[in-house]
């Protein structure tokens, strides 16, 4: 006769236990390898990872390569063995390539891990481990185009600011450019560096303005505002009209147009193109402001953007209850309103491309040093900022910023453009900040174009002409 288990709740919770642990354990290993497959390299690419340097006692530093093969960034070995890293572009690339003497920026810190990870053919490697010769690192071949990117330079001249080039439908960056720059050539040299860290020095060269400067938006601003009317008022959205006589007064606060332009009667449309900003002052007070918060929100506005290069927040503060004269001022882009070059970027590559955002990126692919693929980057969406039509209807009021209002710049060219140009006032008794941001050809995005100059003035006469450069350089060479 078979005895009774004479303690059964002990031996049930010893099998409990063993599952617990077994559970615990496969999910360890699944982890591992999750760690090993997805994120290992994120963490390996850290720039507080120290030890990611001692690659280099064994790797020489691979090349950073522009979309058609130039050398942007490459080590050369002298004759006592020194490594020295050299930009052959000098000040052309200097913050979206970085430097990598003292610290790491830009794609010298982005694809660390990748520049000194090697890939050569197993032969050569033992060769060189035994001849006591260090391996070639990989290469990283970016979306950077040298002819956009010398047009841009060239064409913001010796002016603060920024130009960014981005394709729309797949977030690859084109170009890049901040001024005031600098040549990371001499950076080893300690005179070059102290002359730019000085606390003497205000002139802000290291500071990449593209990702990281914080401007009020302005008239550029108007998109939001645009989108938050359209939203409120779907139907009848294009409905809402005003009386520009050049001054609006509301109570004790008045808001002028740019130089005071009398713009006359004017429909949300027109007041777009005319970036009146009487009329979207009045709109501002006839707004839902929470709802407006929101939108500002899922625009990633205090958000974290989908950006591997370092950037700065966009922020925007302005939420139900405010005072008249906050209306007033972030209605039209003034305020506490401040926006990144690269956020209005992303901002209007979605509107470009049918309302989804495109996560921008500019490392396409690594190499090893005999030019085979290791690594390739496929665009990938973020997810949707707008709507399809919602998308529509801007690319409807940014068409017509060109063909009848402030964008007259590009008004005459081959291709047709969309846009919208703003001025922001920062400080008084200074020139206002010019900006534009915009895509062509609007009826099929290929590239968006933005544009910040400091202390520029007029968006239309000083960052649309540069706009213009760059669509003419990219769909007509």
């Amino acid at each position: 006769m078979k005895k009774a288990d004479p303690n059964p709740h002990a031996n049930r919770n010893i099998m409990i236990l063993t599952y617990v642990v077994l559970a615990a354990f496969l999910g360890m290993i699944l982890y591992f390898g999750y760690f090993l497959q997805v994120t290992s390299e994120e963490v390996i690419n850290n720039s507080y990872n120290a030890r990611l340097d001692r690659f280099s006692d064994r790797i020489v530093r691979g090349n950073i390569v522009s979309s058609d093969g130039q050398v942007l960034a490459e080590t050369h070995i002298g004759d006592n063995g020194d490594e020295i890293r050299v930009y052959p572009f000098g000040t052309l690339f200097a913050h979206v390539v970085g430097h990598s003497t003292k610290g790491k920026t830009g794609l010298e810190s982005l694809g660390n891990f990748y520049l000194l990870t090697s890939h050569v053919n197993l032969l050569e490697q033992v060769i060189n481990e035994i001849s006591d010769q260090k391996n070639p690192g990989d290469d990283v071949v970016t979306s950077l185009d040298v002819g956009l990117q010398q047009v841009a330079y060239q064409a913001l001249g010796d002016r603060k600011g920024a130009v960014i080039a981005m394709e729309p439908d797949t977030g690859k960056i084109l170009a890049m450019v901040s001024k005031p720059d600098y040549d990371p050539n001499p950076l080893s040299l300690e005179a070059a560096w102290e002359g730019l860290v000085s606390s003497e020095n205000d002139q802000g060269q290291l500071l990449n303005r593209a990702t990281q400067g914080l401007y009020p938006p302005g008239s550029v601003f108007k998109i939001v505002t645009a989108l938050e009317a359209m939203r409120e008022n779907p139907d009848r959205y294009l409905d809402y009209q005003f009386d520009c006589s050049g001054v609006f007064h509301q109570d004790e606060y008045s808001i002028r147009c740019y130089h005071s332009t009398a713009h006359g009667f004017q429909d949300l449309s027109l007041s777009f193109a005319n970036s009146c900003n009487g009329a979207f002052a009045n709109l501002g007070l006839q707004l839902d402001l929470d709802s407006m918060y929101s939108l500002a929100g899922q625009l990633l506005f205090n958000s974290e953007l989908p950006l591997t290069m370092a950037y700065s927040k966009s922020s925007y503060q302005m939420k139900g209850g405010a005072g008249e004269w906050e209306i007033l001022q972030t209605a039209i882009g003034q305020g506490r309103t401040q926006v990144t070059p690269i956020h209005m970027a992303m901002l209007t590559s979605a509107i470009a491309n049918g309302g989804t955002l495109m996560k921008p990126y500019v490392m396409e692919r690594v190499q090893n040093a005999a030019g085979e693929e290791v690594k390739k980057f496929l665009p990938e969406s973020w997810g949707s900022l707008m709507t399809a039509a919602e998308s529509r209807q801007l690319n409807d009021l940014m068409v017509r910023v060109v063909t009848e209002g402030t964008g007259s710049a590009l008004r005459d060219a081959s291709y047709q453009a969309a846009g919208k140009t703003g001025s922001a006032e920062f400080e008084t008794d200074k020139e206002t900040h010019a900006w534009f941001t915009g895509y062509a050809p609007a009826e099929d995005p290929q590239i968006v174009v933005t544009v910040i100059v400091e202390e520029g003035g007029s968006g239309g006469r000083a960052a649309a002409p540069i706009a213009r450069a760059m669509f003419d350089e990219y769909l007509l060479r």
